[in-house]
Formats: C-alpha cells, sequence, structure tokens
C-alpha cells in the first residue's frame, strides 16, 4: 500500500505501549496518493467495527467524532491532508453502538525511502477507562515528548527559513540531511542548534550568515553524550 518510515512516532508506540493492552492503542496510516487510509485492528475496534470488514476514509472518521469535537477535528485533518502536518489531539469519538470513547491521537509525517513525504502515520490510544498511573504517566511523557520535539524542530526550521530564504519543506529537508549525514536524532540537531544561535554572538566582523553555516555543518560536533 506504500512505502514509507516515520520518525519517532511508531518507535515511541513501541516503547511507551508494547506491553500494554492492545485493544488501548491503534496505529494508523494516510497516504497522500488518493487520499487513502489504513487502520490497525485496535483502531477499527475502537470504532466498533469488526477488523477487516470496512475500509477507513476521511468522511468515516469524521462522522465518528463527537458532535462537540468534530469541527476541531476537522481542522487537524484538513491541515494533515493538505500539508502533511505533524499533529495531536485530545477529542471523543462514538462508536457504533453509541458510546463516547476519548482518545489521544498522534500523527507524524510519513516518509518513503527517499525522504519525501508521502502521507502521515501515528497512533491512537483509548483512554476512556481509567488507566493505571504508570500507563497515564506514560501517555502523558509520550505526548509531551512529541510536542517538544516538534516545537524545537520548527525553531530550527524558522532560522533556516530566515537565513537561506528557503520554505519550511526544504528547511526539514536540510536538516534531516544533516540528521543522517552525522547519524545524530534530528531532535539533537536542532536543539544544539537553536541552543548556539541563541547564545554564539560571534565577533563583529563575522558575517551572521557565516556564522550560521559554521553552526549548521558542526553543530553535530557539540551535542551532548546521552
Amino acid at each position: 500500500m506504500g512505502n514509507g518510515s516515520v520518525v519517532g512516532v511508531d518507535r515511541t508506540v513501541d516503547q511507551v505501549f508494547g506491553a500494554g493492552d492492545p485493544q488501548r492503542v491503534g496505529s494508523f496510516r494516510f497516504y497522500l496518493d488518493g487520499e487513502r487510509w489504513e487502520w490497525s485492528d485496535a483502531v477499527a475496534q475502537m470504532h466498533g467495527y469488526t477488523p477487516g470488514t470496512i475500509t477507513p476514509t476521511t468522511e468515516l472518521l469524521l462522522s465518528h467524532k463527537h458532535p462537540d469535537d468534530q469541527r476541531q477535528v476537522a481542522k487537524i485533518l484538513e491541515r494533515m491532508i493538505s500539508d502533511a502536518e505533524p499533529f495531536s489531539s485530545r477529542h471523543r469519538i462514538i462508536d457504533t453502538t453509541g458510546r463516547t470513547r476519548h482518545v489521544i491521537v498522534v500523527g507524524d509525517r510519513l516518509l518513503d525511502n527517499t525522504d519525501a513525504v508521502i502521507g502521515t502515520s501515528g497512533f491512537y490510544i483509548d483512554v476512556t477507562d481509567t488507566l493505571d498511573t504508570d500507563l497515564q504517566e506514560s501517555v502523558t511523557e509520550a505526548v509531551d515528548e512529541l510536542e517538544k520535539t516538534r516545537a524545537v524542530i520548527e525553531q530550527a526550521k524558522g532560522a533556516l527559513m530566515l537565513v537561506y530564504g528557503i520554505s519550511a519543506d526544504r528547511a526539514f529537508d536540510v536538516l534531516t540531511w544533516r540528521s543522517q549525514h552525522t547519524n545524530t536524532k534530528l531532535r539533537a540537531i536542532a536543539t544544539q542548534l537553536v541552543q548556539e544561535l541563541a547564545t554564539n554572538a560571534g565577533s563583529p566582523s563575522e558575517s551572521f550568515r557565516a556564522r550560521f553555516d559554521h553552526l549548521l555543518i558542526t553543530v553535530h560536533e557539540r551535542i551532548p553524550q546521552q
């Protein structure tokens, strides 16, 4: 159905929920080509369907959103479809039996083997029932971690866009290239770049562009070892 991989999202699901209740966590993929959806058996069951009996569509997913949350989620889906924009949302869905479920949905860019954006991939977490403390904390930590990652990457992208006069997509491509070329995590590259850009004033004789070029090319060398 497509050849893609997701930076961060699937790994987070595996680490946080690998030993949890499989019915509480499920994955999905959305492909820009043909606006095709795929969902795991767990996500189908969250919506009240027997796995394998129905193919999800944008219209079907929206029809299951709680009326009070539908407008908010529709806007998120619109941005996701038009721009493959990462997102996270806490909202309610109504399954085929009429039961209201509270879910957390997190999505990130889906890339093919050439790092081209081909859609969105992510996961649903059903938090309707009272979860044990450890799992609830893990859910919060996972979502917070993704939000922090996106925030610092957006800051780094903004710096690249300003300095080089490039688009957001090209700025993301540059960060991804540095990450892959230096075998360094994308978030680490972005974090270090933003920190050094804020603190490294350089000498008055240096141009801002030249200092930035140097920071970008050498930033991976100063990332603290974990």
